[in-house]
């Protein structure tokens, strides 16, 4: 199985679990004299089971990251890469619409609100930071479709 196969197949793991614990809360409760629409105890046993295999998997996925090398570095610390980066540049994307909003007068005087940062050189920061932010998942996905799954 190929790391992206065992991406997909957990994110469907983590769906189907959401769904089973909600109908097994829409199911923990009846009226006296009445039954359940599902079999509670039907309903957690496919809960265990899904758990057990996205356990299992989770494992897997956390060992393969850590020891495939994509590019001098391993999946781990591109993925780590990738976060800090998306959320570097999120508040890039912040400050420079804060900063970009038309230059305005305060109601009834002679104020001028001016920005305080440099948004044009913020912006092209932040586009080369996208680029980068690009890349790095195009060398991640191509990991994932090439990368075996390591058994643990």
């Amino acid at each position: 199985m190929k790391l992206a196969e065992a991406l997909q197949e957990r994110a469907d793991l983590n769906r189907k679990i959401a769904e089973l614990t909600d109908r097994l809360r829409t199911n923990a409760l009846v009226q006296e004299g009445e039954k359940p629409l599902e079999d509670p105890a039907a309903l957690l046993k496919e809960l265990d089971k899904a758990t057990a295999r996205l356990g299992k998997l989770m494992a897997q996925i956390n060992l393969t990251n850590s020891t495939a090398v994509v590019e001098g570095r391993t999946i781990t610390e591109r993925l780590a890469e990738r976060d800090a980066l998306t959320l570097q540049l999120s508040s890039y994307r912040s400050l420079i619409e804060a900063a970009s909003q038309s230059t305005r007068r305060a109601r009834g005087t002679e104020i001028k609100i001016l920005p305080t940062v440099d948004v044009a050189a913020l912006q092209k920061k932040a586009d080369a930071m996208a680029k980068k932010l690009r890349e790095n998942d195009n060398l991640l996905q191509q990991a994932n479709w090439t990368t075996d799954l390591q058994e643990s």
